[in-house]
């Protein structure tokens, strides 16, 4: 089997979890936890626990470049990223700097690499015949099958076009249930049609079965078609988009467009599948470098070198600092380089960090950037785990992450919303201002984030086209430019503003009664104490803050109802553009009016009409000036507080080579790489018993029960005497 381990020079350390030897292999070993992922099926998968799974076994049609920053597209399953084309609604073409609101459609004709196969599975198996070697199945041909790899006989056959077809048509699938399909919906040309029509005919396979019954027939959907999804050969793949959405091409790097094979979705339909669990969500099937070859649930996951694999070369540019850590030293090299991963569930966070430091874990999990964020905590406020993980060789990089956190203000609120005139609106303007000068962020990322993130001066995290640093990026209203750096505006400043909006000293002009503000929380109130700190910012400039706890859902009912008045929220880029952050100022996505994801209920006619010319640009120039007035913008109307940027860390072993945290990038395991020999040493070094211990006990141990010993022998030779003695007297007599 492809990636075993080889046979170890010595025995393993008695303490090791693996196998003999396992630790001298081309392995990764790493960790999961809490569970099994849920859904491997690339229609439904959604979850970071999943993706370390999904994206190396399938190819979506596009990727990211893996050390490029900002993120840059690249071919994966399609043989190379092109621009879409632009027809109007007479369907006559436009050239590519039409506007927007002329652009009927766009078709993005994309071309599938030539000579790819997917990997070996038996769906794809024949007999001499030519027909399938497992399908239809006899009634008691699963009898002895558990797993996909039971099956004695495997195929392949190569990618086309229809597969990303029939990928993206199972999206629309009512027995998938894809959390994606209402989106696609929105945009791909008579897809919500057909999503419909798909109902009547699951339905109509439906009658007859009994309810709740888990073998149905099967649902071809070769035989059924999309207006806007078309294979137009083997190898050039068709979509159609209604007007034009440019961020759609982020859509396309997601594996919910990885490739499906009808013949493994026809297989999976047979009755007796659903029963033993077998599924694209426990046995994918797919193009990528890598193919799961055991699954026991809640227990070990493991994925190998897919043989089939066409092969990708390891980049050979990224951004500054990449070539001084190494990581363009393969550059050109085919990828994979690891053979085999191995993933063990760890219930508790203090095995997965003890098994780790042993080197039993070349990273405690592979794409969670918590745990190299908390390591580098724990080295700042320990010198001694400081040094061991210096003396371990263990590397903590980090990475911003495109994601934020701010403290929003609702816009509906009559005290720090829009208000009803322009007056009322200028003073509430200066009361966010003045309450954004006041909280310091910068004091809150170092004590409660141990600095472990970037403060924000807009809604747009780094690495995404438009984010500016400081100074030109910086927010002017809470911070002065002093030599370049940013420098936050002093406490005066806010009682300033504080007074013009009507609140000197913190108290109303009209009434003398305090201003008392009303802080939402997610989360219960109990000694949280972030609570305290916020009110002690506030009270520096003689405002109250009064907190109010409750459970998530029934802040999340606030919310929708508008009924918040400051809260914390979070957001984290399914895409790295723009327009997946500053959507969440956008007008029209107000989640009080329109359940959008526009938290704060913000509503400016300039804000929204440059982002509605803005989300129709391509990225360059003008797209990015645009975003900047954007910025301005909300800058200067407060909405947010707009908080911090979180990191994102890794954690690796000495011998992890090619190792760069990312967010976006999730088939990180086909560049990365492993030095057995070194781990293999390391681990010897880390863990060779300590005898001494055990002997001194032992000789302890020895020395206590040595009297008791010898005292009983005494006593056993005393009476066996005595018991000779009388006998020998009754016989003389």
């Amino acid at each position: 089997m492809s990636g075993a381990a080889g046979p170890a020079t010595a025995a393993s350390p008695i303490n090791s979890p693996y196998e003999a030897g396992a630790e001298s292999g081309n392995t990764l070993f790493a960790a999961f936890a809490g569970r099994s992922p849920k859904y491997l099926d690339p229609a439904q998968s959604y979850s970071v626990d999943e993706t370390t799974f999904t994206y190396n076994i399938y190819e979506p049609l596009y990727g990211y470049d893996y050390l490029k920053r900002p993120y840059v597209l690249t071919p994966r399953g399609a043989a190379e990223v092109l621009a879409p084309r632009y027809v109007d609604a007479q369907g006559r073409p436009l050239p590519d700097d039409a506007p927007g609101d002329a652009i009927a459609e766009s078709i993005y004709d994309i071309p599938i690499r030539r000579g790819v196969r997917f990997q070996p599975h038996p769906a794809f198996a024949t007999k001499a015949d030519g027909t399938s070697t497992y399908f239809p199945l006899a009634p008691d041909a699963l009898k002895d099958i558990v797993a996909v790899p039971d099956f004695k006989e495997t195929g392949t056959r190569e990618l086309t076009a229809a597969d990303y077809a029939y990928g993206i048509k199972r999206l629309a699938s009512p027995r998938v249930a894809s959390p994606i399909y209402s989106l696609m919906a929105d945009y791909i040309v008579g897809f919500d049609a057909y999503g419909a029509q798909l109902k009547q005919v699951d339905a109509k396979l439906r009658e007859g079965v009994p309810p709740g019954g888990r073998d149905l027939p099967w649902l071809d959907l070769r035989a059924t078609d999309v207006p806007g999804i078309e294979a137009v050969d083997p190898h050039t793949l068709r979509i159609r988009i209604k007007g034009k959405y440019p961020q759609f091409k982020y859509w396309l790097a997601m594996t919910f467009v990885a490739p499906i094979p009808w013949e493994a979705d026809r297989f999976y339909s047979q009755p007796g599948m659903a029963a033993r669990d077998l599924s694209f969500n426990t046995w994918p099937v797919g193009t990528g470098p890598y193919m799961l070859t055991e699954s026991i649930q809640n227990r070990r996951h493991v994925m190998e070198r897919n043989p089939n694999f066409h092969g990708e070369p390891y980049p050979c540019e990224g951004e500054p600092g990449d070539a001084a850590a190494g990581l363009l030293a393969d550059c050109g090299k085919p990828t994979p380089f690891i053979d085999r991963a191995v993933f063990s569930l760890e219930k508790e966070a203090i095995p997965l960090s003890g098994k780790f430091l042993q080197g039993y874990y070349d990273v405690p999990q592979l794409d969670r950037g918590e745990y190299g964020v908390s390591m580098r905590v724990a080295a700042s406020d320990s010198p001694q785990k400081a040094s061991l993980y210096q003396d371990r060789g263990i590397a903590l990089p980090t990475t911003v992450e495109t994601s934020n956190w701010y403290m929003g203000f609702n816009w509906k609120d009559p005290v720090v919303g829009q208000g009803d005139t322009p007056e009322q609106q200028e003073k509430n303007r200066k009361l966010r201002q003045a309450i954004s000068i006041a909280f310091n962020w910068d004091e809150y990322v170092a004590v409660f984030e141990n600095s472990q993130a970037e403060v924000a001066h807009g809604p747009v995290p780094p690495g995404v086209l438009g984010y500016q640093p400081p100074p030109a990026g910086m927010n002017k209203t809470v911070y002065d430019d002093v030599g370049g750096r940013p420098q936050r505006k002093s406490l005066d400043e806010a009682r300033r503003l504080l007074a013009e909006a009507g609140y000197p000293s913190g108290r109303a002009t009209k009434t003398g009664a305090p201003l008392v503000l009303h802080y939402d929380s997610m989360v219960g109130a109990g000694a949280d104490p972030r609570f305290d700190w916020m009110r002690r910012q506030l009270s520096r400039i003689g405002v109250q803050l009064d907190v109010r706890a409750t459970d998530y859902n029934r802040f999340q009912d606030k919310m929708r109802r508008g009924a918040a008045q400051l809260f914390l929220w979070g957001w984290k880029a399914d895409y790295p553009d723009a327009e997946n952050f500053l959507f969440l100022l956008y007008g029209p996505n107000a989640k009080a009016d329109h359940n959008g994801e526009n938290a704060s209920n913000y509503a400016n006619p300039e804000y929204d009409k440059l982002f509605e010319r803005m989300k129709t640009l391509d990225d360059g120039p003008e797209k990015e000036q645009l975003i900047h007035q954007m910025t301005a913008l909300v800058q200067r109307d407060a909405p947010w507080m707009f908080g911090y940027f979180p990191f994102s860390g890794g954690a690796y072993h000495q011998w992890v080579g090619n190792a760069k945290p990312t967010q976006m990038v999730r088939n990180t395991l086909q560049y990365m790489k492993i030095d057995p020999v070194l781990r293999d040493a390391k681990i010897r070094e880390w863990n060779n018993p300590i005898w001494w211990p055990l002997i001194v006990l032992a000789l302890v141990i020895a020395l206590a029960i040595l009297p008791a010993y010898v005292t009983y022998r005494r006593r056993s030779t005393r009476t066996a005497f005595g018991a000779a003695a009388r006998a020998n007297a009754k016989d003389s007599a």
